[in-house]
């Protein structure tokens, strides 16, 4: 694991974060979510977080700098479960073990508000997601046929791989 993202840090999506947002989704997904639906998430209460590096200074010693956005994530609290709806690392830091943090910190939030499983749907063709949840121990519960917008000029659509983990959560 790579010691420089050691500590990572989850605030809560704000509107003044969606131009920085929209800047890694304009370039990470095929069919990005676009500025509403970013806002309607938000406005509908669902969880967002973005995800900042904390910066050693010598003189301003560790600070979380708002500048710098490498990762966030959207999930939507149901009765009984946690549906992770968005989940996205900047491109160039990918493959570095921020996925699984922000999954691993996911996985507490489940715990802490007392919800047994997370659910979430996944492209097929989603290869490194597909390899990141496997080895995370999710399993495949369904398929959602046509889900995802594959070709806007054939409207041709993909289908979706529904898949969720049982989190323990203690007595």
């Amino acid at each position: 694991m790579n010691e420089g993202i050691a500590e990572l840090s989850f605030m809560p999506m704000v509107s003044a974060d969606l131009g920085a947002v929209l800047a890694i989704e304009s370039v990470s997904h095929l069919h990005p979510w676009t500025r509403g639906n970013f806002s309607d998430s938000l406005a509908a209460g669902h969880w967002a977080y973005c995800v900042r590096p904390q910066i050693e200074d010598p003189v301003k010693g560790s600070y979380l700098d708002p500048d710098i956005l490498w990762a966030y994530c959207i999930l939507f609290p149901a009765v009984d479960e946690l549906h992770l709806l968005n989940i996205t690392v900047a491109p160039k830091l990918r493959n570095l073990g921020i996925g699984v943090k922000m999954m691993g910190a996911i996985e507490g939030v489940a715990v802490q508000q007392k919800m047994p499983r997370i659910i979430l749907e996944v492209r097929p063709s989603n290869v490194s997601a597909l390899k990141l949840y496997d080895r995370l121990a999710y399993e495949q519960i369904g398929l959602r046929k046509n889900y995802y917008p594959a070709d806007s000029l054939t409207g041709s659509r993909e289908d979706a791989l529904v898949m969720a983990k049982s989190i323990k959560l203690g007595e």
